[in-house]
């Protein structure tokens, strides 16, 4: 099957990932309302066609945080991506860099730092989860540090994991021990290439940047029961102090979907927000992305930088999200679907086909460059 559209990608990721693997990476919480949602919302804004303009030599660059970037996008943080191929975070920076957009480590990635830091050539961003363990956290921050990375984007919507009922369905959580093991291993060997390439080739496999504290438990439910027992429910705003102490780059707060929060977070002085339900893994039946980012924009855009992610699967859809106000999208299932249909040169097929829908796009609505787009691309509702 040939991919020409991020869907392709998807099905390709589907056929090829082990089951418990695909629906952690593809599933929501609960009922899933608002993962569907983030899809549906977005496809069902209305662009504004333009006729008789001047749209050649189109410019897709922006400049994000000080930084160019080549496309307004950026690769999403996605813990346990890097298990849908070979090293996948590895392969995924590299595809990042050759398209010139930046690529953001989870915290619970496949590879460590360090590995991905060998791979780059540019610095790239890291996400932070807050944990319990301060001692630990101080370790995590000055390994990014010393990794390169230029940005901290800090998750603030998960003080405790969702519910994510396709993970009990598919034995990747509350099968724990042998059973949940056999279940796992079963759906590995029906997949022989996942099994080959990521099961037996693809080792060490460990969460690199928690092993210290995972030490010789490594198996998935470990990293579970770690994730319960360590994440900071009493996560509050007087934190950032403490990692504004830790950390003298930029800092952008992902998970922010509600006005009053983005007008804190802007007198609280960090550099940007991510408009963001998680992709609809968190609190299921909240906003959708679409429905909560001109709000915040409006709100804090003059303020701080405000990028958005949810629901991404075109070209059509950045626009829509920049027209929106955001500034960058960031894309999260798009490029580890692609990573798991093929590895490094899909991921950077993807990034090409999103640009080239893009450019299409922006050209069919009458504009030339990024800093173009607004409202105005948008057909108005009044």
């Amino acid at each position: 099957m040939q991919a020409i559209s991020i869907g392709d990608y998807r099905e390709l990721a589907r056929r090829r990932l082990p089951r418990f693997l695909f629906d952690y990476l593809d599933g929501g919480s609960f009922a899933e309302t608002t993962l569907r949602d983030n899809v549906s919302a977005l496809s069902a804004v209305q662009l504004r066609q333009r006729v008789l303009r001047d749209v050649s030599g189109a410019d897709l660059t922006t400049e994000v945080l000080g930084q160019r970037w080549q496309l307004p996008v950026a690769l999403a943080p996605i813990g346990l991506g890097g298990l849908t191929a070979r090293r996948g975070e590895v392969q995924a920076v590299r595809a990042a860099e050759k398209a010139g957009v930046p690529f953001i480590l989870s915290t619970v990635a496949a590879c460590p730092l360090e590995e991905v830091a060998r791979a780059a050539t540019q610095p790239f961003w890291f996400q932070l989860y807050m944990i319990r363990d301060r001692a630990f956290m101080r370790d995590l921050l000055a390994r990014a540090r010393t990794a390169g990375c230029s940005t901290l984007v800090f998750t603030v919507d998960m003080p405790v994991p969702g519910t994510r009922y396709r993970d009990y369905h598919s034995g990747l959580a509350g099968a724990p021990g042998l059973r949940g093991q056999l279940r796992r291993v079963g759906q590995a060997l029906a997949h022989p290439r996942w099994a080959w390439d990521v099961g037996l080739c693809g080792r060490p496999h460990q969460l690199g940047n928690i092993a210290p504290v995972l030490g010789d438990k490594t198996g998935l439910e470990d990293f579970f029961a770690w994730m319960r027992g360590n994440f900071e429910p009493q996560l509050n705003w007087h934190d950032l102090e403490w990692i504004r102490a830790e950390w003298q780059g930029p800092i952008v707060l992902k998970g922010v979907l509600d006005a009053e929060d983005a007008r804190e977070a802007a007198a609280q002085g960090v550099d940007g927000i991510i408009v963001s339900n998680h992709g609809g893994r968190q609190l299921d039946g909240v906003p959708s992305t679409v429905q909560a980012l001109p709000a915040i924009a409006a709100a804090v855009g003059d303020q701080l930088t405000v990028l958005a992610d949810g629901g991404v699967r075109s070209g059509l859809d950045v626009l829509r999200l920049l027209a929106l106000g955001a500034r960058g999208v960031l894309l999260g299932r798009a490029w580890v679907w692609a990573l798991a249909a093929g590895g490094q040169p899909a991921v950077e097929r993807m990034l090409l086909l999103l640009a080239a829908e893009l450019r299409v796009a922006m050209a069919l609505t009458g504009t030339r460059r990024i800093a173009d787009i607004d409202s105005r691309v948008l057909v108005s509702k009044n």
